[in-house]
């Protein structure tokens, strides 16, 4: 795993990052991966504290080896899909906005950011002044916007939102560029809505066996639902 900041490393498997956070007595992984990595072997040179886990949400790159836990905290917004769709298994543990995982000398802050999927949250890292994963802020990256999970009204309302916080200067996001300053919020912001207003039509293509839009917003591209 790559050290990000203090106690703070990464892992990428295939294109999605698995976070890892060490407190004085917990230490936290922020989702499971993509290809179904044995999690508690990949962060062992890095912390023998007892493992906690959180999910950002319940797309299948990031819950792949979740089964190796016997619970896991995530937004229950997120449940149905992650049983129903995702055939997902453990306790799941419900966390809210605003909700706070102390991992002892190291409390993490959830920010709930509907709209890539209901329950999408990041986690708040006030001592490092940063946001740690979540796939709703990227630069130069793939934002997935199409499927009934999605909802482009919700992610700007939540963008917005998180516009009004001073306590965070950067954010890792779970894909493309590692590291990225709160300046690309306002730019996501503004290319969704773009494409709401119909300014930014888009390239018709094909994902997963589905119609869809590439729409370039400049800092990062949307997939969204053909027109």
């Amino acid at each position: 795993m790559k050290a990000l900041a203090d106690r703070t490393w990464a892992e990428t498997d295939r294109g999605v990052r698995i976070f890892l956070l060490e407190g004085t007595k917990k230490a936290l992984v922020v989702d499971t991966g993509m290809t179904g990595l044995d999690i508690r072997a990949l962060v062992s040179a890095h912390t023998s504290l007892d493992l906690l886990l959180l999910n950002t949400h319940a797309d299948r790159d990031h819950i792949a080896s979740n089964a190796q836990f016997d619970s896991f905290y995530m937004h229950p917004s997120e449940a149905a899909f992650y049983r129903n769709e995702q055939n997902g298994r453990g306790k799941m543990l419900p966390v809210f906005d605003g909700d706070v995982i102390d991992l002892g000398g190291r409390r993490l802050e959830i920010i709930h950011l509907p709209g890539h999927t209901p329950g999408s949250v990041t986690v708040l890292d006030r001592e490092n002044r940063c946001l740690i994963g979540g796939d709703p802020i990227q630069e130069d990256g793939d934002i997935f916007m199409f499927g009934a999970q999605r909802d482009f009204g919700a992610y700007i309302a939540s963008l917005k939102r998180l516009m009004l916080r001073k306590d965070f200067d950067y954010i890792y996001p779970s894909h493309a560029k590692e590291k990225v300053s709160r300046d690309v919020i306002p730019q996501l912001i503004a290319g969704a809505e773009r494409i709401l207003a119909g300014t930014i039509k888009g390239t018709r293509t094909e994902r997963f066996g589905k119609k869809i839009r590439i729409c370039d917003a400049g800092v990062s591209r949307f997939l969204c639902p053909p027109l």
